[in-house]
């Protein structure tokens, strides 16, 4: 693998960056934003400025060059329509990124730190009168989180104004499937195979011949029980609790995602906390632990019906994957709809930076982002 490539994760108080010279990752590092920064700012969008020069002095640090650059991948933030796959970062999503009109989050100021930087580089260049490598540094995102290839009949929900949507973690699944195509000598991408994302939420993907044709929302109170979300609940206990007048919108938000699953039971969204609670005999959390394994499983057994039980793989991955009882009771479970394969951890710059030199080699398709019209493959 040939080239120079700059990765950049946004997060609310954080700036993760990456940087690959040529395959080896030369560093991974995480810039700490301090509460009085960022508290100069109205929003995380405002501080691009600041976390762009902060990107800056961190790579004068290391004595890199930023005109050493090819490529500058991002993580991918909330945007529609997209389907999975690479985008170079163009006006369109930079508008929507910066509004906010699919959603609000950190990750969003990813892809416009990104832009800017590969027109810093460029211009640098041109007045060093250097030439590029291999052309003009772009920035790029791949399989931002709200990609959706769902089939129709995944997307009908039981009323109109209930239609399923998609946010998961589209990033870690895909690479995970590439993974798992490279280890088993594929060519090509011809398998059908469910990804289970287990970490402080769980998304649960079904992936065929590299389109994700069904998956929960990871953010919508679609999903299974995790650490931190309550997943799907009874609806008319959740009516019931919404016009109790004792919650505001906004609290039952935060019990269903950040303060439901094992912060609800337990106070922590450790399943490691969880299991030596369980350990130690606490009924409550032995209780936790089967139904946390038994709704990531009722999750894949659906995706094996939407697959008419034809899937080749289940691929478990995540932060939960290192724990050898969950995966080996998730497999106890699962295990007859198809051969399981564990893949503990994610690592969200090193995807960037695969998808980044797929880039420079010309394997990869790469899309343009039109905000009003679906992208067609």
């Amino acid at each position: 693998m040939k080239g120079n490539i700059l990765v950049i994760n946004t997060g609310s108080t954080t700036t993760k960056l990456g940087y690959f010279s040529d395959g080896t990752r030369i560093f991974d590092e995480k810039l700490e934003h301090t509460a009085s920064e960022v508290a100069k700012y109205k929003s995380v969008m405002d501080q691009s400025d600041m976390r762009r020069q902060a990107i800056k002095d961190f790579m004068g640090s290391r004595g890199i060059p930023l005109e050493n650059v090819d490529i500058v991948m991002a993580r991918g933030g909330l945007i529609t329509p997209v389907i999975t796959g690479v985008y170079n970062v163009n006006q369109d999503m930079r508008d929507v990124l910066f509004s906010g009109r699919d959603g609000v989050h950190a990750c969003n100021l990813s892809a416009i730190l990104a832009d800017d930087i590969a027109k810093e580089i460029n211009e640098i260049r041109r007045e060093k009168g250097l030439e590029p490598r291999f052309g003009v540094t772009t920035a790029y995102i791949a399989d931002p989180p709200m990609a959706d290839e769902m089939l129709p009949e995944c997307k009908m929900g039981g009323i109109p104004e209930f239609t399923r949507k998609t946010l998961f973690h589209a990033l870690n699944s895909r690479a995970i499937v590439r993974r798992y195509l490279k280890e088993h000598g594929h060519k090509v991408n011809d398998v059908t195979v469910i990804v289970a994302h287990m970490g402080g939420g769980a998304t649960i993907s079904l992936h065929r011949r590299g389109k994700v044709i069904d998956v929960n929302h990871g953010l919508g109170g679609d999903g299974p029980i995790t650490p931190e979300r309550a997943g799907c609940c009874p609806p008319f206990e959740l009516i019931d609790m919404c016009f109790s007048g004792k919650y505001t919108k906004e609290d039952i938000k935060k019990k269903l995602v950040g303060r439901g699953g094992a912060v609800a039971y337990f106070g922590t969204n450790s399943m490691i906390d969880v299991e030596n609670l369980a350990d130690s005999g606490n009924e409550l959390a032995i209780t936790f632990l089967k139904a946390y394994v038994l709704n990531i499983c009722k999750y894949i057994a659906s995706m094996a019906a939407t697959a008419d039980g034809k899937v080749d793989a289940i691929l478990l991955t995540g932060g939960i994957a290192h724990s050898k009882k969950l995966m080996n009771d998730i497999i106890a479970k699962i295990g007859f709809i198809a051969p399981v394969e564990v893949f503990p951890g994610e690592d969200e710059i090193a995807s960037l930076a695969e998808n980044g030199y797929l880039i420079l080699a010309g394997q990869t398709k790469i899309h343009t982002y039109n905000k009003d019209h679906i992208i067609e493959d």
